[in-house]
């Protein structure tokens, strides 16, 4: 008689208690994953609801206030009520979203914090864009601005450029523009980006006697004349070397174009390429606004490491001579250290005994401070790992990679070159999903690596379910 209830045929076997309460596991494992693999099967879409670009218009239309500039007040108050006008013409449509929601509650208090006035004038949403030629957010912005207006085409406008990011650093460990992860020997000068608006060349030399492993001592930077904006600007760093200007011994280049507003409320202007030292010596970030390109060089320890982000039209803007770039085709095969993402760790350092006992013998007693194997330590697989996880906190490939160079090089440096690799990996890339890479074998990586993976077995369980209920 127990079972008897469970007995139902039709539709109404799809509603029986018990066949949710016996699916309800599976149901709930579905949603999660559908939830954490973001599949778009499982969102509710509603198209309706312009709440997104009422805020677009809304940031538009006060990108420029700042408090210093006459009129601030009023015209932020025009803009709020022109956003608060949008968001009542699209109530209906948004009604069940949270953001249309949060949009709303956001506007009354801003409202009421500048004691703007529910009544009013309102802000044109069309006001003519004037870009600043030498400011290349402000120059795409204008261009996907005007192709939408005059073509009413949501294909071909964008309200963002697409941005990639190249990194490298350590023995050493390049992520390529396709987030590619290699560890390469390269020694020698190699180039990292070559087109017609930049080229990066680094230069890396052993870091070991008996290990094929590398490092870079050397980066070379070139940013090529750009008609009405700047001349040509070439940037060196070398070990103990890096300056906070160009090689001509400027630190900046072409008339003020950009307006930006510091923390104080007070405005200024930066030119098209500028240089920015955060750290005297050792952190140095180069900005180039007319192209979009940020770099930042660093020297952690005896090396130097560097991370880039360029808009990906310009990183595609290259001949059939410049096609040898590491950061876009990957190191060549004969050159990698990784086997198809996969870093072997290395038993034991290599020759890292030999140059120990060097250390000790007397003629080494008065280089010891000079000599690029001063912090060298000898670290086995248990004690690398604990070291890495004091600075970092995710075991995802540069966690992996501070192993290796400990491994490797003894050199305890290495560990503060992965964290900062990782942290201005974060600053500039611009897909935060992107962000962690695992290494091939591990466990972490089948379920973080391949996300389209988490999709078809999301997809599959739905199936069974489905068979299971009919």
């Amino acid at each position: 008689m127990g079972r008897a209830e469970c007995s139902c045929r039709g539709a109404e076997r799809l509603a029986s208690p018990c066949l949710v309460r016996r699916f309800l596991p599976l149901l709930v494992l579905i949603i999660a994953l559908c939830y954490g693999a973001h599949i778009g099967q499982c969102q509710v879409v509603t198209p309706q609801c312009r709440i997104q670009k009422c805020t677009t218009d809304f940031v538009s239309l006060t990108s420029h206030l700042t408090s210093a500039v006459d009129g601030f007040h009023t015209e932020f108050c025009k803009a709020l009520r022109t956003y608060s006008a949008c968001t009542q013409r699209t109530a209906k449509s948004c009604r069940g979203n949270l953001v249309f929601h949060s949009a709303v509650l956001g506007i009354s208090d801003l409202m009421s914090q500048r004691n703007c006035s529910r009544d009013g004038p309102t802000s044109s949403t069309h006001t003519e864009v004037h870009p600043e030629p030498c400011n290349y957010h402000s120059r795409t912005q204008h261009t996907n601005t005007y192709s939408h207006l005059h073509t009413h085409s949501h294909a071909h406008s964008h309200s963002r450029p697409a941005y990639l990011f190249c990194g490298l650093f350590g023995d050493p460990h390049l992520r390529t523009f396709k987030d590619s992860f290699q560890t390469c020997k390269v020694e020698g000068a190699w180039p990292l980006i070559d087109n017609d608006y930049l080229s990066v060349q680094v230069t890396n030399v052993p870091v070991v006697p008996g290990s094929s492993a590398t490092a870079t001592n050397k980066i070379t930077i070139i940013f090529k004349p750009y008609e009405g904006c700047t001349d040509q600007r070439v940037y060196q760093a070398v070990t103990d070397n890096l300056p906070a200007a160009f090689d001509d011994g400027t630190v900046s280049s072409g008339d003020p174009i950009h307006t930006f507003a510091g923390a104080d409320g007070a405005t200024g202007k930066v030119r098209a390429l500028w240089i920015s030292e955060r750290t005297p010596g050792r952190h140095v970030e180069l900005h180039a606004g007319y192209i979009g390109v940020t770099v930042i060089v660093r020297q952690l320890g005896h090396y130097l490491t560097l991370a880039v982000r360029i808009p990906e039209e310009l990183a595609q803007a290259y001949d059939a001579t410049q096609d040898l770039q590491l950061c876009l085709n990957g190191c060549p095969s004969r050159e990698r250290i990784d086997q198809a993402g996969y870093l072997p760790l290395p038993r034991s350092p290599p020759a890292l005994g030999l140059q120990l006992q060097q250390l000790r013998r007397p003629s080494y007693s008065s280089q010891t401070q000079e000599s690029p194997y001063g912090a060298m330590q000898i670290f086995g697989v248990e004690g690398a790992k604990q070291r890495c996880r004091e600075t970092l906190e995710v075991q995802d490939i540069y966690f992996h990679s501070c192993v290796f160079d400990l491994l490797t090089t003894g050199d305890a440096n290495f560990t503060v070159a992965a964290y900062s690799a990782q942290k201005d990996m974060e600053s500039l890339h611009p897909h935060r999903d992107r962000w962690r890479i695992y290494p091939r074998g591990s466990a972490t990586s089948a379920l973080h690596s391949d996300p389209h993976s988490i999709r078809r077995f999301a997809l599959l369980l739905l199936c069974v379910l489905s068979m299971a209920l009919m």
